[in-house]
C-alpha cells in the first residue's frame, strides 16, 4: 500500500527531516530536562535517566520545536514547553509499564524490572510536577490550561483502555475513543503550542491540534499492529505483549467481529477470561492474518495520516511543512 502522497518509486519516509529541522533545539531541550532532574535524590536521578537515555523518537518535542518554527517563532519559550511535553510523556510510560506489568521498553529492561514498581510510579509523579512546573514558569493561560487539559485526558484514557482490557464487546469507536485520549491527545498539544505561542488565527491553531491529533491516532494504529506483524529484535519489546496484556486493540476487534463462533471462543478464552496456553499467540497470529485484520488497521491508519497531511495544507509551503508531512508518512511506514 502507497504512503500518503507517495509515488510507488519514493524512497521510503523517514524522520530525518524533522529531526534535521530540530536537532539544536532538541539537544538544548534534552539538556534542559537533564537539568530538572533532582540531583538530591539519586534513585530519582537513576529512573529518569534510564528512561529519558533510553532511546525514543522524540516526537512529541519535536512536534513543539517543528511548529514553532513552522509559525515562525524565534524566541525561547519552546524549549521549556518541549521538555514539558516530554516530561508528561516519560511520566506515562513510566506508569503505563507498571499497570501493563511489561519488562521490555526498546529492547531495554522497564525501571520498574530494574527497581521497584513503587519507585517507577512516584518518579513518574516526579516528572508530572516537573512539567506543571515548567507550564506555569512559561505563564501561558492558554497553554496551561491546554496541558493540564490533555494531563486529564491522558489518565482517563488509561483508564479507559484498563477497564477494557479482556472486553470482546469493545468497539472499534470504543478503541478510536480510547487512543484518541491516551496517545493523541498529547501529540494534538504539542502540535498546537507552537500556534498558541506565537498568537496565529484560531484557524491555524486548530489545524496544528487536528494535524497533531489525526498524527498520534495513525502513529497508534500502528504500534498495536506491530505488535502482532513484527519481530522482537525489531519492535524492542516482546511481540504479542498486547495479547499476553489481554488488550482489546483494533487488530483483535476486527479479527473478532469477522470470526466464526469457534474462533469468537478462542479470543473470549485467551482474552476474555484470560486463559492462555502454548500456542494461542500463533493462533491469534493466524486468526488476524486470515482476517485481514492487519492490512484493515494499517488502511485505515493510512486514512488519518492523509487527514493530518490536509491540515496542514493552510500553512505555506515549507521546509517545516514538508517535515511534518514526511513525519506523518514515517508514522504508517515504519517497521518500529
Amino acid at each position: 500500500m502507497l504512503t500518503p502522497s507517495r509515488r510507488a518509486d519514493s524512497p521510503p519516509a523517514s524522520l530525518q527531516p524533522l529531526q534535521a529541522l530540530v536537532q539544536d533545539n532538541l539537544v538544548r531541550v534534552n539538556q534542559r530536562i537533564l537539568d530538572l532532574i533532582d540531583q538530591d535524590v539519586p534513585l530519582i536521578q537513576q529512573i529518569a535517566q534510564h528512561i529519558i537515555r533510553s532511546g525514543g523518537k522524540r516526537l512529541r518535542p519535536s512536534l513543539v520545536l517543528a511548529c514553532a518554527q513552522l509559525c515562525g517563532y524565534a524566541g525561547e519559550r519552546h524549549i521549556g514547553l518541549a521538555a514539558a511535553v516530554e516530561f508528561l510523556h516519560t511520566a506515562t510510560l513510566l506508569h503505563d509499564d507498571v499497570v501493563d506489568e511489561s519488562t521490555l521498553r526498546r529492547g531495554d529492561e522497564t525501571a520498574n524490572a530494574i527497581w521497584s514498581n513503587q519507585a517507577s510510579v512516584l518518579v513518574g509523579d516526579f516528572l508530572l510536577s516537573r512539567a506543571f512546573q515548567l507550564m506555569v514558569r512559561d505563564g501561558s493561560l492558554p497553554i496551561l490550561a491546554l496541558l493540564s487539559d490533555t494531563s486529564a485526558i491522558i489518565s482517563q484514557g488509561e483508564v479507559m483502555q484498563m477497564a477494557a482490557a479482556g472486553d470482546l464487546a469493545t468497539s472499534e469507536e470504543d478503541y478510536l475513543r480510547i487512543i484518541d485520549a491516551k496517545t493523541a491527545a498529547l501529540f494534538s498539544a504539542a502540535a498546537a503550542i507552537g500556534g498558541l505561542m506565537t498568537d496565529r488565527p484560531q484557524a491555524e491553531c486548530e489545524a496544528l491540534g487536528r494535524y497533531g491529533r489525526s498524527l498520534g491516532i495513525a502513529f497508534q494504529l500502528v504500534d498495536d499492529a506491530l505488535d502482532y506483524a513484527a519481530s522482537q529484535a525489531v519492535l524492542g519489546k516482546a511481540v504479542g505483549d498486547d495479547f499476553r496484556e489481554g488488550k482489546i486493540t483494533l487488530p483483535v476487534i476486527l479479527a473478532h467481529r469477522a470470526g466464526t463462533a469457534e474462533e469468537k471462543a478462542f479470543w473470549e478464552r485467551t482474552l476474555g477470561e484470560g486463559d492462555q496456553r502454548d500456542g494461542d499467540l500463533d493462533e491469534a497470529l493466524r486468526l488476524i492474518e486470515a482476517h485481514g485484520a492487519l492490512q484493515a488497521t494499517f488502511a485505515r491508519a493510512h486514512a488519518y495520516a492523509e487527514d493530518a497531511i490536509a491540515q496542514l495544507r493552510l500553512f505555506p509551503a515549507t521546509p517545516e511543512r514538508a517535515a511534518l508531512e514526511e513525519a506523518a508518512r514515517f508514522a504508517v511506514e515504519r517497521s518500529f
